[in-house]
Formats: C-alpha cells, sequence, structure tokens
C-alpha cells in the first residue's frame, strides 16, 4: 500500500447511459497495479520515499518542519546532502509533473524541441485557455478561436503528441481549475508555466509558477532549482459566514503583505478557520497569492479536501491521504518566519484595487474612498470568473444572489458576464439551473477560458482613454489589464460582491447595509448569498477534451514554416565572450511599477508567443520612460531622436550596441510569461539593473543569459541618467554571493562606480557563460 501510483489522463467508466470520465485514478502496489487503460500516462509518486526524505531532513535539521518544509524537502533529489537554510541555498528538486498553458507552452514546446530531447521525462500536460476571446458569448467565442489560432492548436497538439504531453483542447477549461480537477492532490509538488500555479494549494498541493525554461529542466529530467523558501503562516480563527468569502481573506492578506511582501516564501495556512473554507474556497486563497510575490500557497489536508477528491472521482487518493495524513499537515511545534493572524469572524467583504491588487478596502469603506480619490461610481462592467472563481460554490453562490434579484423584477444595471473555469464546471452549472438564472439576470456566459482575466476581451462599450469602473472576482487589476485601456479603474473582489454591484450598478453600494428598489419601487436587501460547496449529484463533465499522446511518437512530425508569422523555432543565443560588458548604453530608465504586462504586453500581443522576433515588438512599450514620463517614447543615443523601446533597441542591436535596462522596485511582477526575458535577450539586452526583483522574472532572466542585478544601495537608482553607458566589471571572477561593479558613464565626461549585488549560484553562472541555461543543457548531453 506504500507506492502509489497517479494516473494523469483519461480512464473512461460506463455509467448508465454514458461514459463518465475521470482523468486521475490511483493504485497502490508497485507489484501488482490496477489494470490501466490506454488512454493513460502513469507516473509513480512513493509516500514512502516521501516520508524517508522527510525524515532523513527532520533529522539532520533537528526540528520540526512546516507543511511547505514537507512537501518540498520530500522532493529533494540529495536528501542526505543538499544544503538547507530558509532564504539562501538552492534546493534541488524532483517535482511530480508539468503543466503549461497554450500562450506560454508554445516557447516552452520551442525550447524542449531545441533541447534535442526525444520524450518528456514527467507526465506533462498543455491546456488551451489563453487564445480564446471574449466577444459574444462561449460557442460563438470558442469556434472563432479555433478557426484564428488553428496554426498554434495544430503546432501545440503535434508536438504534444511527439514528445509525450497530454493535451487539452480548447474550451477545456482554464489550466488551474484542470489541475485542481484532475491532477493535484495532498502531497504532489507540481510546476506550471503560469503564476497563478499555486492554485492547486487549495488541494493540499505544492504547485509552483515558472517560466518555460523552468519547465523545460523539469521535462528534461533534470533537477529543478528553487531557493530555499522562508515560510509566512497565516493562522486562521473563526468562521467564514454570511457575506464573507475565501476571496476575503486574500484580499485582507495582500493588503498586509503588499505586493511583494511574499516575495521569496510560501504562505502557509493554518489553524481552526481553515474547517470553515471549502476545498476550491483554499484554492481561490492560493491562487492569489501570487499578487503578494509569494512563491506558493497551500492548506493543510482536512476533511474539505478529501470529500473534494471523492466529489472528482479520486476517492481511492482521498483513502491513501488519510493513512499518510501526518504527512500532509505541519508538525507540532514548527516555526514560521512571519506569522499572520486573521479572526474570520471578524473579518469583512473586502474589495481591492484600483490599479493594483494589494489596495485593499473593506467592501463598506469603498464608496467613500472613491468619491475622495474621483474614481468613477458607476460599474460599468461586473465580471465573475477566472482561475481565482470560477468553481461551482462561486457560480451557486452568485445565482443565489441573481435569483433574489429576478424574484424581485431586477436585472443587472451593469454588464454583467460569467467564466465557468472547466467545461466540467460549465455543464454542470447548466444542468443545475445556475447558467439560466444568471443569463436571465443579464449575464453573458463566456467560454471556459482566461478571457478579460488577460486581457482577452473586445470590450466596445467604452473607448479607449474614457475614464469608467469595472468590478472582477479576478485576480490582477494592472493598468490596462483586462481591456487595454489605462483609464480603466479595475477593482477585484468576490464574485458575491460582483454580483451585487452588477445589479447595483454602482461601486458605492455595500450589500450588507443598502437596499436595492424593486420596479414597483419596493425597497429590499439582498440576503447573504449561499451555494452548495458541490453538487448534490456527480459533475457533468460535459464535452469529451482531451487528447492523449501515444506511447511512441518518434514517428511524428511537427511542423513550423519559415513563412510563419506566429511560430518559429528558435536560435541559440549567444555565449559570453569571456570579458567585462563594456559600455551598454541605458536604454531606458524606468519609472515605478513594471510588472511583465509592462514588459511583454498580453491581450493582442498572445498570438506571437510562440515567436520571438515578432513579441519582441511589444518589449517594454508598457513600462513608463523617467526621461519624459511617456511610455514606448524614448530617446535613441545613436540619432537623437524618439521612438518606440523595441524600435531603438533593434536599432541599437543592428548597430552592435548592447544595452541594458535599469528599473524601481518589484521589477518583473506579475505573470510567470518568460517573453519578458525573452524579448530583451533577443533584442540585445545584457542586464537588467534594479532595486529589487520579483522571484520568476529573476529567475527567468537568469535562463535567458542575462544578468538581473540590483543596487547595494537603492538610492543609486538616481545616479543613473536616461543616456548614460554602464560597464560591468568582475564578471571573470564571477562568483556566488561576490558582487559586480558599474561603472557609469555620464554624457558631461563624469562617472559613478555603484555596487551590484546578484543571486546566481554557480549553476546559474553556468548558464550565463553559456548564453542560456538551454545551450548549457545541450552542451551536458
Amino acid at each position: 500500500m506504500a507506492t502509489y501510483c497517479l494516473t494523469v489522463a483519461r480512464l473512461q467508466m460506463a455509467l448508465g447511459q454514458g461514459a463518465r470520465r475521470l482523468h486521475v485514478s490511483a493504485a497502490f502496489s508497485a507489484k501488482a497495479k490496477v489494470p490501466m487503460s490506454r488512454f493513460e500516462t502513469t507516473s509513480y509518486v512513493n509516500y514512502e520515499k516521501l516520508q524517508s526524505n522527510i525524515d532523513i531532513v527532520r533529522k539532520r535539521l533537528n526540528r520540526p518542519l512546516t507543511l511547505s518544509e514537507k512537501i518540498v524537502y520530500g522532493h529533494l533529489d540529495d536528501p542526505h546532502n543538499q544544503e538547507i537554510d530558509r532564504g539562501r541555498t538552492y534546493l534541488r528538486l524532483r517535482p511530480d509533473r508539468v503543466a503549461m498553458q497554450d500562450a506560454t507552452a508554445q516557447m516552452a514546446m520551442l525550447q524542449f524541441i531545441s533541447s534535442g530531447l526525444a520524450r518528456v521525462a514527467v507526465p506533462s500536460t498543455i491546456h488551451c485557455d489563453h487564445l480564446i476571446e471574449a466577444q459574444i458569448g462561449g460557442s460563438e467565442d470558442l469556434a472563432r478561436a479555433k478557426e484564428v489560432n488553428q496554426e498554434v492548436y495544430n503546432f501545440l497538439s503535434s508536438a504534444g503528441a511527439k514528445y509525450g504531453v497530454g493535451f487539452w483542447k480548447p474550451g477545456s477549461g482554464i489550466i488551474h481549475q484542470i489541475i485542481l480537477e484532475n491532477y493535484a492532490y495532498p502531497g504532489v509538488m507540481l510546476i506550471g508555466t503560469d503564476s497563478h500555479t499555486p492554485n492547486g494549494g487549495g488541494l493540499g498541493a505544492i504547485c509552483i509558477g515558472v517560466g518555460g525554461a523552468d519547465a523545460v529542466d523539469v521535462m528534461a529530467g533534470i533537477p529543478w532549482e528553487l531557493k530555499c523558501p522562508n515560510v509566512i503562516g497565516v493562522k486562521l480563527t473563526g468562521s467564514l459566514s454570511g457575506w464573507t468569502s475565501p476571496k476575503d481573506i486574500i484580499l485582507k492578506v495582500a493588503g498586509i503583505l503588499t505586493v511583494k511582501g511574499g516575495t521569496g516564501a510560501i504562505v502557509e495556512y493554518t489553524g481552526p478557520g481553515v474547517d470553515s473554507i471549502s476545498c476550491t474556497g483554499m484554492a481561490t486563497i492560493c491562487n492569489m497569492g501570487a499578487e503578494i510575490g509569494a512563491t506558493t500557497s497551500v492548506f493543510p489536508y482536512n476533511h474539505r479536501m478529501r470529500t473534494y477528491l471523492e466529489k472528482t472521482g479520486r476517492g481511492d487518493i482521498a483513502a491513501l491521504s488519510d493513512q499518510y495524513s501526518d504527512l500532509l499537515v505541519p508538525d507540532q511545534g514548527c516555526e514560521y518566519d512571519q506569522v499572520i493572524e486573521l479572526n474570520l469572524d471578524e473579518l469583512k467583504p473586502h474589495i481591492n484595487g484600483p490599479f493594483t491588487p494589494d489596495l485593499a478596502h473593506p467592501v463598506s469603506e469603498i464608496g467613500a474612498v472613491a468619491k475622495k480619490n474621483d474614481w468613477p461610481l458607476e460599474v460599468k462592467v461586473g465580471l465573475i470568473g477566472s482561475c481565482t472563481n470560477s468553481s461551482y460554490e462561486d457560480m451557486g453562490r452568485a445565482a443565489s444572489l441573481a435569483k433574489q434579484a429576478l424574484d424581485k423584477g431586477l436585472k443587472c444595471k451593469a454588464q454583467f458576464t460569467v467564466t465557468p473555469g472547466s467545461e466540467q464546471i460549465r455543464a454542470t452549472i447548466e444542468r443545475d439551473g445556475y447558467s439560466k438564472i444568471l443569463n436571465d439576470v443579464g449575464g453573458v456566459v463566456l467560454a471556459n477560458a482566461c478571457g478579460p482575466c488577460i486581457g482577452q476581451w473586445d470590450r466596445r462599450d467604452v473607448k479607449k482613454g474614457e475614464k469608467n469602473t469595472i468590478v472582477t472576482s479576478f485576480n490582477r487589476n494592472f493598468t490596462a489589464r483586462n481591456d487595454a485601456n489605462p483609464a480603466t479603474h479595475a477593482f477585484v473582489t468576490s464574485p458575491e460582491i460582483v454580483t451585487a454591484m452588477a445589479i447595483a450598478g454602482t461601486l458605492d453600494f455595500n450589500p450588507e447595509t443598502d437596499y436595492l428598489t424593486t420596479p414597483s419601487g419596493e425597497k429590499f436587501k439582498l440576503d447573504p448569498p449561499n451555494g452548495d460547496e458541490l453538487p448534490a449529484r456527480d459533475f457533468d463533465p460535459g464535452q469529451d477534451t482531451y487528447q492523449q499522446p501515444p506511447a511512441d511518437g518518434s514517428s511524428l512530425r511537427v511542423d513550423v514554416s519559415p513563412q510563419s508569422n506566429r511560430l518559429q523555432l528558435l536560435d541559440p543565443f549567444d555565449k559570453w565572450q569571456g570579458g567585462d560588458l563594456e559600455e551598454l548604453q541605458v536604454l531606458i530608465k524606468v519609472k515605478g511599477k513594471c510588472t511583465t504586462d509592462h514588459i511583454s504586453a498580453a491581450g493582442p500581443w498572445l498570438k506571437f508567443r510562440g515567436h520571438l522576433d515578432n513579441i519582441s515588438n511589444n518589449m517594454l512599450i508598457g513600462a513608463v520612460n523617467i526621461e519624459n514620463d511617456g511610455v514606448n517614447s524614448i530617446k535613441n543615443q545613436l540619432t537623437g531622436e524618439f521612438g518606440g523601446v523595441p524600435d531603438v533597441a533593434r536599432h541599437y542591436k543592428a548597430n552592435g550596441l548592447s544595452w541594458v535596462v535599469v528599473g524601481d522596485d518589484n521589477y518583473g511582477e506579475g505573470s510567470s510569461r518568460e517573453h519578458a526575458a525573452l524579448e530583451p535577450r533577443h533584442l540585445g539586452g545584457r542586464a537588467i539593473i534594479v532595486k529589487s526583483f520579483a522571484r520568476i522574472h529573476e529567475t527567468n532572466l537568469k535562463k535567458q543569459g542575462l544578468l538581473p542585478l540590483t543596487f547595494n544601495d537603492p538610492a543609486d537608482y538616481d545616479k543613473i541618467r536616461p543616456d548614460d553607458k554602464i560597464t560591468i566589471k568582475g564578471l571573470k571572477g564571477f562568483t556566488p554571493g561576490t558582487p559586480l561593479t558599474a561603472v557609469v558613464k555620464h554624457s558631461d565626461g563624469s562617472k559613478d562606480s555603484l555596487q551590484l549585488n546578484h543571486t546566481f549560484n554557480e549553476t546559474q553562472i553556468e548558464w550565463f557563460q553559456a548564453g542560456s541555461a538551454l545551450n548549457r543543457m545541450k552542451a551536458m548531453q
């Protein structure tokens, strides 16, 4: 009963009149496995091995372990000899599987193809959720996406078949909901090429967002590196009730920790309040942990997870989790680097924004704050769904409010959109009547995809530049993220509050205290939302959307046309030439917040995610130039003329002039998109020098052979002028822990010498010297 065999694709079981689809099953013996169907790819997770690794590490450290430490250290490549020091050492880990969404999978698979390997070494899947634009409604938008993106879908499907990667077709749903329904389970370690991969922490899993090059390492069977995380404990007491939802917990935590407060740490939730949260509610909280910069977030195994596993066809996994439950909760007496306590009895509904997900307000106060700041009070659109809040429970609670409004003769005053998280959720809420209620109140049910959450929204009700307010149950609300309009004030809250505000049509509506007016003039208050945690009947799986790769794909071919404007095979980056980097031109000195949305915008640019040269035309076009407070307007120091950032970078590259970007705090916050690192490398960048980095982006830069460096004194940022040239010295003696030096040459002939810090270890220095991690991998074969 020790070896746990997790099947990670599809089983078909005849139930009644049709076939019920299950995507995970478990067998409990390495010697006599449960018979496997021809639709499976199999991997092995041994809880006894996990226990053994944990015991080794616990004995070495001689202390109790947190839950996240148990799972992370339980996946060490060498538990006997691995140096373990929170916040300092780099761990070499063996994740159990990889998941990729279609926008990032293109570059990840192109890099895997470049590696020369024949097949992935761990179970891996591709999920088509990012390329479907919201315009009319679910079926119409999906049909259009299949036509527009046919070349990309064919590439991903054929690459998956050739290299052994499962393929979830467009319409399947959002990657993180699919993972929760099929692949996450207590104690697993999964990496995904999307920053909201931590969603799986709601099932007691360690799920970490990474760039494509990290995914390639794992798919190649190479130990994956992660800086040993600190651990932040969030102790929950009391219980959720009334209008307060799981989303309010993370909105509150985001307000406490800010967008960078969780950087380098895993957030671990504990305490008696945990049991008042549903499994999908826990996933919501872990999902949005990405907004505080956390490596990931996780909850301890409990009966809510067991129920969810059973309801999603994984009762055998639940039984095994019960058996090994001591592995899946923190040790008594374990210590956290920081502890936050929240009393859920006292927690009130929250709404965060605009323009940043950590600007937290109680719903009861947002109206007054909006008036004070001249934020538009009229809610133009309310949007529920996304990977953060699209569970059956979320949809049921929203529908309960919509039903109350309909019973009183009301419909939404604002536009209202609904995004199911998966085909299974879509089919089930349609069967159970939620979709009809949400539609009747004025909602439009969109495709099972990311849609407006990532900017895939053909919004036509306001003009670009028109000041307006939207409220969403999404996770991020950066400037122009949802609709490409920098004047849109986007607020993040729970699906319940979104629904209430869409009905009322105004931001200053507090459903706990305020009244609505019926067409007949009657005043009434909405009752608090309610909804079943899980469907009383089994989930309806909906349409068949999964493609299992063949056992042997070696004879298959993946075509990439040289004439394609959406796909492009990769050429290796050049190697380090062995000396200092002399007189790098400052391309742009970025002012203020610079997320990966600013560095490599999504929305309409998603179509070029498989073509590095074409997508590089969006490099840093959203970043603010400190020289003129403009976006995509920098001075070409060779011509004296102003131009777009990528245009000037291309001109420098064509003239043999390498360059550097200078930035502010938490540079690269946001999505895991490695294009934000690939594009600067492709266009001639050599280093990014900032006050501080977001975790994933810093790693992505290292993977592509760039130098992510930080000012030893943050005030040195002020010494850099937009027309400076910078020489980076000390590279011949480049070693871990030894700072580099920047000699800054100003146009007036004066110079400054600045100390630059880095977090490179020995392996990462080899990536830089080889030109990229991929170059280093190929050299080692």
